[in-house]
């Protein structure tokens, strides 16, 4: 399907997946909220969110996915079919980085809850390591680059 963008999770070099690791650490609510987002809004409309308050270019290829509703709100907004769980209701605020490449994916590299994390060294800390993790990725793409010729 044309203009729909594949999320993939990255693997850093010591084998770690802090995607996952950030995901996992989410409470129940604000995990369906951050699955009805990158499924609805990243994955559907892609590098097209950077003139929204969804997303924010950092530089170098690296982008802020911003989260700020819950998935009811998110169903609501996008006309997803998105059934938050029935558990208490929580602020979301949560923080993505994310890379575009290829023919139309979108890597998952971190991310982290700035509800539950509001100090700016913190902020400059996460995006530091998606750089980082960045870094990998482009090193790794010009390797394959490089073994096929």
């Amino acid at each position: 399907m044309d203009g729909v963008w594949t999320p993939e999770v990255f693997e850093a070099d010591d084998g770690t997946v802090p995607f996952e690791r950030f995901a996992d650490a989410l409470s129940d609510f604000k995990f369906v909220a951050l699955d009805a987002a990158i499924r609805h809004v990243l994955a559907i409309r892609g590098l097209d969110l950077v003139r929204t308050e969804w997303l924010k270019a950092l530089g170098g290829g690296l982008h802020e996915f911003r989260i700020r509703h819950d998935a009811d709100e998110i169903a609501h907004m996008f006309g997803a079919d998105v059934r938050g769980p029935s558990a208490r209701r929580e602020a979301v605020l949560l923080r993505v980085y994310v890379h575009f490449h290829g023919a139309q994916i979108v890597l998952l590299l971190g991310g982290y809850d700035k509800g539950r994390h509001t100090q700016p060294k913190r902020q400059q800390r996460e995006i530091a390591q998606a750089r980082k993790l960045l870094t990998q990725f482009k090193e790794r793409q010009r390797r394959a680059r490089r073994q096929r010729r």
